[in-house]
């Protein structure tokens, strides 16, 4: 079945967060900006002023590295905009979450399901996972404007708060929602239930070298 299509604003209503399903593929409209550890650090660790009206501003945080520069005239330059992996920065979601009303969170990979239910659920926050890897020159094409860009100077430009106006933004692949359910432990059962079919009639493993064995629920990969 082919998965839905949904044009979502980057500040969406309750209402809208609910109606979405493991699997449909959102597009975002509005402003959303970028954080992660050394913003994380910044605002909640160090308690700086966060430098937005959030999330009356927008609602989305978007895990990535732009591929961006400041001009000498203040301008900016934005092509790509690369997600990164967003367990690395489990830990800070949930305060973060909390003190700024953020409802859709985008990264790359995910998180598992136990953290959706502990994190995501209570703050009515979904997760929303780029599509595939070099995807970052077409998620650039939804870029539309850099409004701003704060914390540069004392973060670096990969670890600054972007500010970035976006116009259909994606492909995003909804990886949660308000259970906590996830969508790649989803995918993996159901892949791990034709195990044995997949497998009938294959011979034992003979060498018995290291990462060879006959549970075929607990191969290695490499």
């Amino acid at each position: 079945m082919k998965p839905r299509e949904i044009v979502l604003s980057t500040t969406p209503t309750p209402e809208e967060i609910a109606q979405l399903r493991l699997g449909d593929i959102v597009y975002l409209n509005g402003l959303m900006y970028t954080a992660r550890e050394g913003v994380y650090m910044r605002a909640l660790e160090a308690k700086a002023n966060i430098p937005m009206e959030l999330p009356s501003e927008s609602a989305t945080n978007f895990h990535c590295s732009p591929a961006a520069t400041i001009r000498e005239d203040g301008s900016f330059d934005m092509g790509a905009v690369t997600a990164t992996a967003s367990f690395r920065f489990a830990k800070w979601l949930p305060e973060w979450m909390a003190k700024t009303g953020a409802r859709l969170i985008i990264g790359k990979g995910g998180m598992s399901s136990k953290d959706y239910k502990e994190y995501f659920v209570p703050n009515g926050a979904v997760y929303l996972s780029t599509v595939g890897y070099g995807t970052g020159a077409l998620l650039g094409r939804g870029v539309e404007n850099v409004e701003a860009v704060h914390w540069n100077e004392e973060l670096g430009l990969a670890q600054a708060m972007w500010v970035i106006r976006c116009k259909r933004m994606g492909p995003f692949i909804v990886a949660s929602d308000l259970k906590g359910r996830c969508l790649f432990e989803r995918e993996n059962e159901r892949i791990s239930q034709n195990l044995e079919q997949v497998y009938a009639g294959t011979k034992p493993a003979v060498l018995k070298r290291f990462g060879e064995t006959d549970d075929r629920s607990d191969e290695l990969i490499g």
